[in-house]
């Protein structure tokens, strides 16, 4: 099994209120925002999710994120190149980051298996958001 497609972006910004605008302009609503400079935007219209997060510590990344049934399963043509193996995370997936031919990061997001406990968003050794 591969992916079920782009479910959203991840779009990583300076300044968390001036990218919201942006994107509200154009159309797109909060669906959830966080106290950690961030949120995920829907458009009404549907269509993929965007997901801004404020990044003051690296260079600043837009990557898709894709959706993927089953972690244990996903077998794609091609063996990926993995920056993370799929990882629990505190908004309730796990999360794998693969390398694009170009090194660029995608996302592969799925539910978390049986039994697997998702890090603490309190924690300081978790990330801060998504």
């Amino acid at each position: 099994m591969a992916t079920e497609g782009i479910e959203g972006l991840q779009i990583e910004t300076r300044n968390y209120g001036a990218t919201a605008a942006f994107w509200a302009s154009l159309g797109f609503e909060s669906s959830f925002e966080t106290d950690h400079g961030s949120g995920q935007w829907v458009h009404p219209a549907g269509g993929p999710y965007v997901f801004i997060r404020e990044q003051h510590d690296a260079e600043l990344e837009i990557r898709p994120v894709l959706r993927v049934a089953d972690s244990s399963a996903f077998a794609p043509s091609r063996k990926p190149d993995y920056a993370q193996p799929f990882t629990p995370q505190h908004w309730g997936v796990v999360e794998a980051l693969v390398r694009d031919p170009d090194g660029r990061h995608v996302s592969l997001e799925a539910p978390p298996p049986d039994g697997a406990e998702a890090p603490d968003v309190d924690d300081p050794r978790s990330d801060d958001e998504r």
